[in-house]
């Protein structure tokens, strides 16, 4: 029977499909093209931020203010050039819809272009599985800000506990300042140890470790 009062919510990039490190080469193949172009563990560092944020957070404003847009546009070509390597990862598919099994509804909520989010929800196959989803384009700033999870938890209206499900420390940092607990998830790049001190609550291998999980017992009640 579904409790239509539970919610979880999910990241998509990194925590449903193998996808962080394509955005890392093509915002440095974007950068290449136009500005002088970062690290490439100083780009990964910002996957997880939306575009509104990365360019500045690793380029800074002066680069953001000259070429921010001309660089996401980049972006946007680079990636959709690399988006046929992108797998779902390992019990992605399983993760969403054992959770539809026991009851809660399922959201999904990402920083990333709403075009390549919708690709990457039909490569997963889980699109009957999924109520809302939200993404850069729905909101004025990107995750680590808090708007999205906000956005997503209206869209689906009634939400009395919910969690929140990702692979970086922006998403932790937004679903605390949602109200919502995290889960963390390692196949992003980031590390266990960076994702419990940015306040998650578990962290996994990957999202099919989490299955298994008590739900219930890390739902927290939204702000």
């Amino acid at each position: 029977m579904s409790d239509s009062t539970t919610a979880v919510l999910l990241d998509i990039d990194g925590t449903l499909v193998d996808s962080t490190y394509h955005h890392a080469l093509a915002w440095h193949r974007a950068f290449a093209r136009h500005e002088t172009a970062p690290p490439l563990w100083r780009i990964h560092r910002t996957i997880g931020m939306g575009g509104d944020k990365l360019v500045a957070h690793v380029a800074g404003e002066e680069v953001e203010k000259r070429s921010g847009d001309t660089l996401r546009e980049a972006w946007k070509q680079e990636y959709a050039a690399l988006r046929d390597e992108v797998r779902p990862l390992p019990g992605a598919a399983e993760l969403v819809r054992g959770l539809r099994e026991r009851g809660h509804r399922v959201a999904l909520a990402s920083s990333g272009d709403p075009q390549f989010s919708r690709e990457a929800v039909e490569l997963v196959g889980i699109g009957a599985d999924i109520e809302v989803l939200t993404s850069s384009e729905d909101v004025e700033a990107s995750k680590p800000e808090p708007d999205l999870i906000g956005e997503t938890l209206a869209r689906l209206g009634g939400v009395e506990r919910a969690v929140f499900v990702g692979d970086t420390p922006y998403d932790v940092e937004a679903a605390a300042r949602a109200g919502l607990p995290c889960l963390g998830v390692l196949t992003g790049g980031f590390g266990r140890e960076e994702l419990l001190a940015a306040g998650a609550v578990v962290v996994a291998e990957g999202p099919g470790d989490l299955l298994d999980l008590d739900w219930h017992a890390h739902l927290g009640r939204p702000r």
